[in-house]
């Protein structure tokens, strides 16, 4: 089960990696920033990936300046928190807008 989630973290990352390339998104002051806030983005759901109360494949993570939303559904409060905590806690991350919804 270990090993899943280790692949399964593996290829979110390589894809996001892929994904951002050199493009810069609108708004965004320099490629190396677009980079940074990639990075954030693939920290936060890799540990999504690890938690067994968080479900990374029902929440979305966006990341731009430092500033983590979170939206989609969560099956409980304690999810929704729980998900908002893991991405407080990752390097970097100035703030985080929890627009999570609670679905059960």
């Amino acid at each position: 089960m270990n090993t899943a989630r280790f692949v399964g973290a593996s290829l979110l990352t390589a894809s996001l990696l892929g994904a951002v390339g050199c493009t810069v998104m609108r708004e965004q002051s320099t490629v190396g920033q677009a980079v940074d806030d990639t990075a954030i983005t693939t920290k936060v759901k890799a540990r999504f990936a690890e938690s067994p109360v968080v479900s990374a494949m029902a929440i979305n993570v966006e990341t731009f300046h430092g500033t983590v939303q979170l939206s989609g559904f969560a099956k409980s409060e304690t999810e929704r928190t729980t998900a908002e905590s893991i991405a407080r806690q990752v390097p970097n991350v100035k703030s985080v807008r929890n627009d999570i919804i609670v679905r059960p």
